[in-house]
C-alpha cells in the first residue's frame, strides 16, 4: 500500500510517500512561503525523485487540523482533488495526533501543543499504552495556564512539541519543573511521515473516506467568523 501524506497546517509544509511501513521519502519546509507556493511542487518533486506518479497511489492523506485555517484549507483541498481525480481513498489525520505520534514508546505523556494565538494553545494530552498511542483528554484549546493545570492535577511528566514550544516554554519551565521536558528541534514540529503512518494504521482498520467526506478540524471559529459574529450581536442590542 502506497499512502502519500501531506501536513500543512502551520508554518511547516509537509510532503511523505509511505509504503506499507517503509518510508520511501519525505520532504518539509519550514519558511515564510506559503503553502500554496509550495504544496504542489513539493509533491511532484517527491514523487519525481522516487520514480512515481500519482496513481501509485493506493490513498491520500492530510494532516486536517486544528491549526492554520488557510494552511489546512490547502492541504486538505489537495488531498481531496488528487484523490478525487484518481478515484482513490482519502484517510484524515488530526494534526495534534500526528505530532505526538513523533514519539513512539514515550514513557512522558506527550503534549503537543500548537500557536492559538493570545496565549492559547491546540493540544491534547497522550500516553503510550500496549504499543500503541492513546489519547487520554479531548482536543483542546485552551489557555497555556489551563493546561498547566491540568498536567499538575494529573501529576503527569511531560513532553512538548509543537511550535508553541517556542513561545512558551520558559512559562512551562518555569512552573512545572523537572516534569517538563521539550522534543528536540528535529522532531518538534509537524511531520508528513508520522502523518503517513497513522494513516497507514487507519487504513489497514479500513478507516477509509471518500475525497467528499474529508473536511478540516478547526476546534474554533476563525477570527473573522467571531469578529462578524460579535458584530451582529451588537447590531441586535
Amino acid at each position: 500500500m502506497k499512502i502519500l501524506a501531506l501536513d500543512s497546517s502551520a508554518m511547516v509544509a509537509a510532503v511523505a510517500v509511505m509504503e506499507d511501513e517503509k518510508l520511501l521519502g519525505e520532504y518539509m519546509l519550514n519558511h515564510k512561503k506559503t503553502h500554496s507556493q509550495t504544496l504542489m511542487p513539493m509533491i511532484k518533486q517527491i514523487l519525481g525523485d522516487l520514480e512515481l506518479v500519482p496513481e501509485d497511489m493506493d490513498v491520500f492523506a492530510a494532516s486536517i487540523g486544528p491549526g492554520s485555517f488557510t494552511g489546512l484549507r490547502i492541504g486538505v483541498t489537495t488531498v481531496k482533488a488528487m484523490a478525487y481525480a484518481l478515484n482513490k481513498p482519502v484517510v484524515s489525520v488530526p494534526t495534534l495526533d500526528a505530532i505526538a505520534y513523533n514519539f513512539p514508546m514515550s514513557g512522558y505523556t506527550v503534549c503537543p501543543m500548537m500557536d492559538a494565538r493570545n496565549n492559547q494553545v491546540y493540544t491534547a494530552l497522550y500516553d503510550w499504552k500496549e504499543n500503541s498511542l492513546e489519547r487520554i483528554t479531548e482536543y483542546m484549546g485552551i489557555p497555556v495556564t489551563e493546561l498547566v493545570k491540568i498536567i499538575k492535577d494529573g501529576n503527569k511528566k511531560a513532553i512538548f512539541a509543537g511550535d508553541a514550544v517556542q513561545l512558551h516554554g520558559e512559562f512551562l519551565k518555569n512552573e512545572l519543573g523537572d516534569s517538563c521536558r521539550f522534543a528536540p528541534g528535529s522532531l518538534r514540529l509537524q511531520r508528513a511521515s508520522s502523518v503517513a503512518q497513522i494513516a497507514y494504521l487507519k487504513a489497514q482498520k479500513g478507516e477509509f473516506e471518500s475525497s467528499f467526506d474529508m473536511v478540516p478540524f478547526y476546534l474554533r471559529k476563525s477570527q473573522a467568523e467571531r469578529e462578524y459574529e460579535k458584530k451582529l450581536s451588537n447590531e441586535k442590542k
